[in-house]
Parts: structure tokens; sequence; C-alpha cells
């Protein structure tokens, strides 16, 4: 059965359809507010912490995938070098790094002006395409802040999509 399938017929809130599909992937979460849900969604290389709010002002769910990050101050100028490459390939989302919360940020904004609903399998492709962004570049921000090596080398690591199966 298709995810949107148990919502044909409701008209749901999108955190309400949030919680559902954290309940369906088993996922941890905490419902913050009604317009808010924070969520652990384990990775290969770390647990990020993803927040989904809604905003009635301008319509639009907004999704925050972070994980902690303490980079060395003599490395920052090569992180952010390595962020506008990051972003150079990502077409839907945006990586940042709040220094003052020590946080990886990958962030997205989703608009659903006129009364527009997502579906929930436009919300779970949302979250999971946050995971893969923080996958796939998680190497490279290793590689960068600890490894010592440039952002041209440690985007070599940051593969693009992988086809087939090993």
């Amino acid at each position: 059965m298709a995810l949107s399938e148990q919502f044909l017929e409701e008209d749901l809130h999108p955190i309400d359809i949030v919680e559902h599909l954290a309940e369906h992937h088993d996922w941890d979460f905490d419902r913050i507010g009604d317009d808010q849900i924070a969520m652990a969604v384990e990775g290969q290389w770390r647990t990020y912490s993803i927040t989904l709010a809604w905003s009635h002002y301008d319509e639009t769910l907004r999704m925050v995938c972070s994980f902690e990050m303490e980079p060395p101050s003599a490395r920052e100028s090569e992180l952010y070098e390595l962020l506008n490459k990051m972003n150079d390939q990502c077409w839907a989302g945006a990586f940042t790094y709040w220094a003052n919360q020590k946080l990886m940020v990958y962030r997205y904004g989703l608009v659903l002006a006129g009364g527009q609903m997502a579906s929930p399998e436009q919300i779970d492709t949302l979250i999971n395409a946050a995971v893969l962004s923080a996958e796939r570049y998680y190497p490279a921000i290793q590689l960068v802040t600890w490894g010592n090596r440039t952002p041209e080398e440690a985007m070599q690591v940051a593969i693009a999509e992988a086809y087939g199966r090993a």
C-alpha cells in the first residue's frame, strides 16, 4: 500500500503526516507542538536530528537535518569552501554550518502556497533526501576538518549516486 492511501479521505496537517511517517519507519520522535516535530534518523555514519516545522505565515514546511560538529578553528575556511562545493551539487536543499550551535545543517523548505497539501511520499522523499545528502558528504566533511585534506580532495569521496548492487 502506498504511503498516501491511508490519507486519501483526510485533510491532515503536514506535521500529522510527518508523525505518521515517523511511526511507519519506527523513528524516535517528539511532537514539540502543533506545528513542529523532531526526530532521530539513523544513518550509516551517525544519527541525524531532523526537525520539521510548519509555517502558516508563508505556507512552508521547513526541514532542518543536523549533526554536531566542532571543527578546528584553523580549518574553518576550508570547511566553508567545501560547503560551497557541496551546495553546488545540491539541487534541493543546502548545507550550512551554525558555528554558535556547533551544528552542520542541511535545510530545505517545501512551499505549499495556496492551500496545497504535501503527500506522504513527498515528505518521506524530503526526509530521505536530507539523510542521503548528509551521508554522502559526511566523509568529505571529516576529511577536510580532521584529515587536513583540501576541499577538492575531499569532494572526490562524495561520490554521486551509485548504480547496481555489490
